[in-house]
């Protein structure tokens, strides 16, 4: 995958750096599988803003993931290789045995026409999900979960992977994208190999125009505001706002905002690096 710089004949593609579709092989989604999505635009049931900088958009239909992977033994082909609008990654169409079809994320080396399988006693290759108990040491994987059954959380977006680094009893010590070190039961199910279109974080918008067209209106820094809106507002001339902080008055750089009595934190080895 690659990126393209293109020539700039407007001002919004002087700074433009787009991604390719070179492994996209589908136009049109499966239309079974989508669905209407409605946008709130920040406001809740009253129509009070409630939720900043959220609103317009271009219109989107909904691909429905399949983040657990439980039609375990029966064997999928990949039908093709999709963009989806609502993530980084790209998806892809899973044809099973028994007539049913169900989208995935795509990790990174998938073919169209390639088998993949799902559950216990499954081959350690790239686009099958099996337990954590069973996949080797060391190896690559992305769409993790954090419970039994619960689908996949951890490592979903472009370019995004976490590492089996060791087993320990009934727990599997995982090394997050974060660089966090973490057990997980091994009883959870992970997708093998790093998610697909990793390029997507060389990609550069080119124009404010483009961010509204995801549905981002524009933000206002705190140093700009007044000091009744800002803690960082106010002052003579340009200040600097003094420590950077958000609207609610929490510190922005290098203060902890986990609860230091959360009781996970006892699965947590290695906090993430700074």
């Amino acid at each position: 995958m690659a990126v393209r710089k293109l020539n700039p004949t407007t001002p919004g593609q002087r700074f433009k750096v787009a991604g390719q579709f070179e492994t996209v092989s589908a136009a049109k989604p499966e239309k079974s599988l989508v669905k209407g999505i409605s946008k709130s635009g920040g406001r809740n049931n009253t129509g009070k803003m409630t939720v900043r900088q959220l609103g317009g958009g271009h219109k989107k239909k909904y691909r429905t993931i399949d983040f657990k992977r439980d039609k375990d033994g029966i064997e999928a082909t990949v039908k093709s290789i999709e963009y989806d609008p609502n993530r980084s990654a790209r998806v892809a169409l899973l044809f099973y045995a028994d007539g049913e079809k169900r989208y995935v994320i795509a990790p990174n080396g998938l073919q169209v026409d390639q088998k993949v399988y799902n559950g216990a006693g499954v081959a350690p290759e790239i686009g099958n999900t099996l337990f954590l108990s069973e996949i080797p040491l060391g190896t690559v994987i992305s769409c993790i979960e954090l419970r039994p059954g619960q689908g996949a959380i951890i490592a979903r977006s472009a370019g995004t992977f976490a590492q089996l680094a060791a087993r320990d009893g009934k727990y599997a010590i995982v090394k997050m994208p974060s660089g966090e070190t973490r057990m997980i039961l091994v009883t959870c199910k992970a997708t093998i190999g790093a998610i697909g279109n990793s390029d997507h974080q060389l990609e550069r918008s080119g124009k404010a125009g483009r961010s509204r067209w995801l549905g981002r209106r524009p933000r206002v820094r705190g140093v700009a505001m007044n000091p009744v809106d800002h803690p960082m507002g106010g002052g003579e001339g340009r200040a600097s706002g003094g420590h950077p902080r958000s609207r609610n008055g929490i510190p922005a750089k290098g203060y902890k905002t986990r609860t230091p009595k959360k009781e996970s934190n006892k699965y947590i080895i290695e906090r993430r690096k700074k």
